[in-house]
């Protein structure tokens, strides 16, 4: 292993050498293909899947979804910061980056562009299928979820972004934090108990790190733990299958989430520059969290008659 001054760098010989081989192969078509399925792996896709089964058809899933998913945000930010790995294309010439982490930004700025060890995509991908696996257990659902987890990593590798280790052990975070959540509740009688474990398993990396999205990881994660105390205690809606409710109730949710973001991130501005931009993003993102899980479904009542004959 290389210590940098920004970063440390360390691979096994072959990871490079495969990256650049795959992009040699990859092609006009190739790159659109795999930029595309790179998506799946992004936090836009992770907020549908949770809003379509919490809101919609199946509550208990969409809380094993979002909590496994912002578990395996807080575990893999946590290594990122202990291992500080340098993405490929940083240490590679021949590696080209053809999908920047982070878009508008210095690609060869690591504050910006963050660490590639684990893979955050990947972290995420497992997190969420893992969780829809062990929650239906279905072999049709397990092989559509399976593949998605592999062709989401072996995207991330073909982008330059990030080694073929980086993928495993991002997808390894991902079903681990899938299988803890699944554990805890089968296991675990007081959900208060559930809970409390979870939110300690955050508490070691807010000493070691200070990235982004450790912090909007542990504000997701007491959210909707939060939230979702709240929502079992006080107001305990149903879920529906009636299509044109549901359809009401992502999109009131986007909206929900678009108007806070935007109110949040104006009321907090002067605040985090003054004090503490991170500790206002773990605020901001557990406001949103608890009130998306926890508030928002109070109107569902007033949508219960939408659709009915």
């Amino acid at each position: 292993m290389t210590a940098a001054a920004a970063g440390a760098t360390f691979y096994f010989a072959w990871e490079p050498a495969f990256i650049i081989w795959l992009q040699a192969h990859l092609g006009v078509i190739g790159q659109a293909v795999v930029s595309f399925f790179s998506v799946f792996g992004e936090p836009v896709v992770t907020i549908g899947l949770i809003g379509f089964f919490y809101w919609g058809l199946d509550k208990e899933l969409g809380k094993e979804i979002g909590i496994s998913a912002a578990l395996a945000t807080v575990l893999n930010s946590t290594i990122k910061n202990v291992f500080v790995r340098r993405r490929p294309y940083f240490d590679h010439p021949e590696i080209k980056c053809l999908k920047a982490p982070e878009k508008g930004k210095d690609i060869y700025s690591l504050s910006a562009q963050g660490y590639s060890f684990p893979s955050g995509h990947s972290a995420n991908v497992g997190a969420v299928f893992g969780s829809i696996i062990g929650y239906l257990k279905k072999r049709w659902v397990t092989a559509v979820s399976v593949t998605i987890c592999v062709v989401v990593g072996f995207s991330r590798i073909c982008l330059g972004v990030h080694y073929p280790t980086d993928v495993i052990c991002g997808l390894a975070v991902g079903v681990v934090s899938a299988i803890i959540v699944y554990i805890l509740g089968q296991k675990v009688k007081h959900k208060w108990i559930r809970y409390l474990v979870l939110a300690v398993l955050a508490v070691p990396g807010a000493f070691i790190c200070t990235s982004e999205d450790y912090f909007s990881g542990v504000g997701m994660l007491l959210g909707m733990l939060v939230g979702c105390m709240f929502e079992e205690k006080l107001v305990r809606f149903e879920n529906t299958r009636n299509v044109l409710r549901l359809i009401l109730r992502l999109l009131g949710g986007v909206a929900v989430y678009l108007a806070l973001n935007i109110l949040l991130k104006t009321a907090f501005s002067a605040a985090a520059a003054a004090y503490s931009e991170n500790l206002f993003r773990f605020i901001r993102y557990g406001i949103i969290s608890f009130v998306e899980l926890g508030i928002y479904p109070l109107l569902f009542r007033h949508t219960a008659k939408i659709g009915k004959k």
